[in-house]
């Protein structure tokens, strides 16, 4: 399968441009429920391994700190100045990390690891050693792992990379968002192309595999012309991926938000300009569609992934690494472990108490059933090749897939009328027209998503 090809037709674009989740997870994160506790938690750690061999394992560790505030973030932070408060976080990741280890049991090894934030470089070089031998003393890395970080270039400048590279990272993902001055300014993310580079030159310099840009269209103050010149910047950079993502202004939601000023923001019509602009440019560069909000070069990890047929969908987004556990630490991070998922308390004061009691900082959860099981494997294949065997699930999950889904596949008849989707007997294909809209197809299968009310919490699918 060509996944480079697109077909963008502007008129569907705007006529699914509606609410819809990401799909880093199925079900979607809004459906935990505080009923899972820390007690189903420590069960679903200690219960991994039965039945034979244990899935491989990812950790993902969340450092919230920044040192100033960007008013498009979405993300749990917490903005501080007072850099020793990174201290203390860290002895207290260290009790979680004793905490999951003893309930996994025995030596445990990672095959990834992903650092986010907030501002992971708000930790000092020090603080960094200090975090990975926390890790190191819990868990062996694979000498083939992929251990990637979240960098601000504002943040960190080449020695910071280089204790990265030397503590074990090789793979790298930097903010950038927007060059233009006037939506620095307007978002407050005031950083120069200068610096950005610094460190991508740093991250090739320290031998890191593989180095994502982020980049968002929406923002206030956005234009063609001058996200033109951004994304020329950006390729001057030669990065392997870039993540081009949808702003989505919720400010009811996110507070920080309410700082944009809406007038501000391009119109709907210049969005939809904006975001056909970088992918008719990301690739004439050479990159690949991988899905969403994702190009890769060629060859890069991701790319081979997806041709090879082993690309995975998680809370992170794509990666190259399937069918692993992944622990979360730290406050807010999101876990899957078996058929369970889990999600920690959100403020440092919770996150504590609950830590110095000996227990599981959780919040809430989910304990999947038999059909959340089945609607993930159909969805994280439509997420990650565009295409889903209808005789691999069956076998894999003792359905008849006909029978199992036929309100869903009456559904998919429309989208197969509008070029969007190609269904046989034995396979479910997004056509090159579709591939911009994979979310609105997987939303046919989320059981969950019948209402108007349960669609009208997500961001828009454009």
């Amino acid at each position: 399968m060509n996944t480079n090809e697109l077909d963008i037709d502007a008129d569907l674009i705007r006529r699914f441009d509606r609410p819809g989740p990401r799909y880093t997870s199925y079900p979607t994160a809004d459906r935990f429920v505080e009923a899972f506790d820390a007690d189903a938690y420590r069960r679903a750690l200690e219960q991994r391994a039965i039945g034979g061999a244990a899935r491989r394992l990812s950790l993902y560790a969340h450092l919230p700190f920044c040192n100033t505030i960007c008013y498009y973030c979405a993300c749990n932070k917490i903005i501080t100045r007072d850099h020793g408060r990174a201290g203390k976080y860290i002895r207290y990741l260290a009790k979680e990390l004793a905490l999951v280890a003893r309930a996994l049991g025995g030596s445990q090894r990672l095959e990834q690891m992903h650092w986010g934030g907030g501002t992971p470089t708000f930790l000092s070089k020090e603080e960094l050693r200090e975090l990975m031998e926390l890790v190191r003393a819990h868990f062996a890395l694979d000498p083939d792992g992929e251990y990637s970080i979240e960098v601000d270039p504002r943040s960190a400048d080449a020695e910071t990379i280089r204790v990265l590279g030397e503590i074990g990272f090789n793979r790298l993902s930097a903010g950038v968002q927007d060059f233009d001055p006037d939506v620095q300014r307007a978002v407050n993310r005031i950083q120069s192309y200068a610096e950005t580079a610094e460190v991508v030159d740093a991250a090739r310099d320290a031998g890191f595999k593989s180095v994502n840009i982020d980049l968002i269209y929406g923002l206030p103050k956005q234009t063609p012309a001058s996200f033109h010149e951004t994304i020329n910047r950006v390729l001057q950079l030669k990065p392997d991926r870039i993540a081009l993502y949808n702003y989505a202004h919720l400010p009811t939601v996110f507070k920080p938000q309410r700082r944009i000023a809406e007038a501000d923001l391009p119109s709907a019509e210049t969005r939809l300009e904006l975001m056909m602009l970088a992918i008719r440019l990301l690739t004439l560069a050479g990159f690949r569609y991988i899905g969403m909000d994702h190009f890769a070069r060629p060859d890069d990890d991701l790319a081979v992934a997806q041709r090879l047929g082993t690309l995975h969908r998680n809370f992170q987004g794509y990666t190259t690494r399937p069918e692993c556990d992944l622990i979360g630490v730290g406050v807010s991070a999101i876990g899957a472990v078996g058929a369970a998922y889990v999600q920690n308390v959100k403020t440092l004061d919770e996150y504590y108490d609950r830590l110095d009691l000996g227990t599981f900082p959780v919040m809430r959860g989910l304990e999947l059933t038999k059909d959340d099981i089945v609607r993930r494997a159909v969805i994280q294949a439509l997420m990650c090749s565009f295409e889903v065997s209808t005789e691999a699930i069956e076998i894999n999950h003792l359905i008849d897939f006909k029978r199992y889904f036929a309100p869903e596949l009456a559904e998919l008849r429309e989208y197969e009328q509008m070029g969007l989707v190609e269904v046989s007997d034995e396979w479910i294909t997004v056509t090159p027209r579709g591939r911009l809209l994979v979310r609105a197809v997987c939303m046919t299968f989320d059981y969950h998503l019948r209402t108007a009310q349960a669609r009208a919490r997500y961001s828009k699918v454009i």
